[in-house]
C-alpha cells in the first residue's frame, strides 16, 4: 500500500488484559442467559445503553429495551427449540470474540418466509466490549443467507460464489470438520 497507512485497532489501544477474568465471566454468563431464553433479566449482563450492531437483515439496536423488543423477541418467535453453541471463544482484557451456530426449528415467520417446522443451523460471529460488568457493545454477524437457503429461498439468485469452489454443493458447517489440535 503506498502511502499513509490507516490507523489499526483504535478500539483495542487502551484495552486492560487485567480484566479478562471478568470479560470472561459476563460473556459466559450471557450465552447460558440466552441459551435460557430469557429476555425480561437479560439486562444482568448488559449495559441498558449498549449498542448491538448486526450486519445486513439484522439491523443496528440502540439501547438493551430496543434490543428484546426488535431482536430476542421476534428471533424467539421465528425459531423455537433454539441452542446456542459457541464452537470458539476468545476473551482479552475487555473484549471477547466467539463463532458458533444455533440449532433451532423454525417455528415463526422469518424474513417473509411463513413457520416451516425445518431444523436449521444460524452461524454467526460476535465480537463484545465489555465495561464495569457489562457488555456495553456487541458487532454481530449472522448468516441470515445460509438460513434463508435451508427455508427454501436462495437470495443471491443463483450467483452466489460457491460454484467457484471445488465443491460448490458442500454445506459449510464448523462442527463438523475435524480440527487440528
Amino acid at each position: 500500500m503506498a502511502g499513509a497507512r490507516p490507523q489499526q485497532a483504535s478500539f483495542t489501544r487502551n484495552n486492560d488484559p487485567a480484566m479478562t477474568g471478568q470479560t470472561r465471566a459476563v460473556i459466559e454468563g450471557m450465552v447460558d442467559g440466552l441459551n435460557d431464553h430469557r429476555i425480561a433479566d437479560i439486562g444482568e449482563f448488559f449495559s441498558d445503553d449498549f449498542r448491538w450492531m448486526g450486519n445486513a437483515g439484522c439491523g443496528f439496536k440502540e439501547g438493551l429495551r430496543e434490543f428484546q423488543q426488535a431482536w430476542q423477541k421476534p428471533f424467539q418467535a421465528a425459531f423455537s427449540e433454539k441452542v446456542c453453541i459457541d464452537e470458539a471463544r476468545l476473551f482479552d482484557g475487555e473484549w471477547a470474540a466467539a463463532f458458533g451456530r444455533q440449532e433451532a426449528v423454525h417455528s415463526g415467520e422469518f424474513m417473509g418466509i411463513a413457520a416451516t417446522g425445518r431444523k436449521v443451523v444460524i452461524r454467526y460471529m460476535d465480537f463484545w466490549k465489555v465495561v464495569d460488568g457489562r457488555i456495553v457493545d456487541n458487532w454481530v454477524m449472522v448468516d441470515f443467507p445460509d438460513v434463508m437457503r435451508q427455508l427454501g429461498q436462495d437470495v443471491f439468485n443463483g450467483h452466489g460464489w460457491e460454484h467457484r469452489t471445488s465443491n460448490p454443493k458442500r454445506d459449510f458447517r464448523p462442527d463438523q470438520l475435524p480440527w487440528r489440535s
